[in-house]
């Protein structure tokens, strides 16, 4: 699973192929022993639990980087490099 961005002690990846379970365009973020798997369109939390204030940076990293992103989707379905999006400052 390729990383996509890393920030505040929080990893940002997407899996290649990765269309069966979700059939969105999606990432998943890592942070402890948490994780969360995240609709790029809308911001909405497909699946698991994620700390609600490291969620918020997540959030605001999303809507900078949301034409990035499914760039990066498009080209993980495809089974293609992906390439790395700016960390959140």
């Amino acid at each position: 699973m390729p990383l996509i961005s890393m920030f505040y002690g929080i990893v940002i990846q997407m899996y290649f192929f990765d269309t069966k379970q979700h059939h969105r365009a999606h990432f998943h973020a890592k942070y402890q022993n948490f994780s969360v798997t995240i609709a790029i369109d809308t911001g909405e939390v497909l699946e698991g639990k994620f700390p609600p204030a490291k969620l918020k940076l997540v959030d605001a990293w999303l809507e900078i980087h949301r034409e990035d992103l499914m760039a990066d989707w498009q080209l993980a379905v495809e089974g293609g490099q992906v390439f790395q999006v700016e960390p959140l400052r």
